[in-house]
């Protein structure tokens, strides 16, 4: 009796990690080496400036990046990674639930927003899903990714540009929302309070308002944050 053939096995995905701390990459390789039938570290890169060498050199099927880094952040690494290659797929990995981290990584061509507490058999599995083309967003940030994709279709560069808001001023009025002090946000973004009081008073006069509260009820109400 002549056995059936067998399907070919379907070979790991190979992964590329940039992280800018080492602890955080040797982290994430333990915890997919239970998974080595299905995803492969192939090589890492401590910091955005050293990975772009690395991709090329071992031109990985999914790049898994931090955002936020010392230098240069994982977001001007996928920027770079996409103009040389645009069929380059890069995932980034963040602690931070936040929609304008969302919103910025897919601007610049990301295949994927997933946050750090995700679990290992998730991380595997939308890694995978990324692998074959999908793009990944992490499951407590769906019900933002529409908003997020209205504001692309809209060509709003971030939340609040179309009212003239720059980039950090947007990012300092979505703390404002969530109820952070001047020295929370300042704590957050490794700035000066001095820095965050003169974002304010710019923020305020381009909402035409006088306070912090005028400020949350604006954004609230068209729409810059919900």
């Amino acid at each position: 009796m002549t056995a059936e053939p067998q399907p070919d096995a379907v070979a790991p995905v190979r992964l590329i990690l940039v992280d800018d701390h080492e602890m955080v990459i040797e982290g994430l390789k333990a915890m997919l080496a239970a998974f080595s039938d299905r995803v492969r570290v192939v090589g890492q890169a401590v910091g955005a400036e050293r990975a772009a060498a690395v991709v090329d050199e071992l031109q990985p099927d999914i790049v898994l990046c931090d955002v936020r880094m010392q230098g240069a952040s994982g977001l001007d690494l996928c920027r770079e990674l996409r103009e040389r290659d645009p069929g380059r797929k890069v995932v980034m990995l963040s602690v931070y639930d936040d929609e304008q981290y969302l919103y910025q990584a897919l601007r610049v061509g990301a295949s994927g927003y997933l946050l750090k507490s995700i679990s290992s058999d998730d991380l595997v599995r939308q890694l995978e899903l990324v692998h074959g083309g999908a793009t990944a967003i992490d499951p407590s940030m769906a019900a933002r990714a529409a908003d997020t994709a209205a504001r692309m279709q809209r060509d709003e560069l971030w939340p609040g540009a179309r009212q003239g808001l720059t980039l950090r001023e947007s990012e300092i009025l979505s703390f404002v929302v969530d109820g952070l002090s001047n020295r929370g946000i300042a704590t957050r973004l490794v700035i000066g309070e001095e820095t965050v009081k003169s974002h304010l008073r710019s923020i305020y006069r381009k909402l035409d308002v006088s306070d912090r509260a005028g400020a949350v009820a604006t954004a609230l109400r068209e729409g810059i944050y919900r």
